[in-house]
């Protein structure tokens, strides 16, 4: 397992590519209330612009929709919705969001179920990652062998 910091700044993002699934991940760049909106409650934590908003797609898909998953967050501040345990939709959910100063990859969890942001549903490739935001980027360990890290720019919408 190797550890590595990944410089990212406002216009870059952090890829982290296995063969069949990716994480997408940027700083919050501002200090704003990250409401999370559970089956019974709704709650807010504060993040700081050091912490990571990401997306992890477990089965693989599209950067660029992972991109304006974390862009509705951390620019729009949409709130994060947390399915109950054994809800339909966790099955079809293709990209999961979560957000905090540390944020480890698991793939014993339900998609989309977990309301503790420092947990998030990984591709088993991708499990035990640990991400730590920090103010020049991200801090990643427990990479496994097969697993890429990258810096790629924010992408275009034209």
């Amino acid at each position: 397992m190797q550890e590595k910091m990944v410089q990212i700044g406002k216009d870059t993002l952090l890829l982290v590519r296995s063969k069949s699934s990716f994480l997408l991940a940027g700083n919050a760049g501002s200090r704003f209330p990250l409401c999370i909106e559970t089956h019974d409650e709704e709650y807010c934590q504060t993040l700081e612009p050091s912490h990571i908003v990401a997306v992890s797609a477990p089965e693989g898909g599209s950067v660029q929709a992972a991109w304006m998953l974390i862009e509705l967050v951390r620019t729009y501040r949409l709130p994060l919705v947390v399915m109950p345990r054994s809800h339909p939709v966790s099955r079809r959910l293709r990209y999961v969001v979560s957000a905090g100063d540390e944020i480890l990859l698991s793939c014993t969890i339900e998609r989309g179920t977990h309301p503790e942001q420092h947990l998030l549903c990984s591709s088993e490739e991708m499990g035990g990652i640990r991400l730590l935001g920090t103010a020049s980027g991200i801090l990643v360990s427990g990479i496994p062998d097969g697993v890429d890290l990258g810096v790629v720019p924010v992408p275009s919408l034209r």
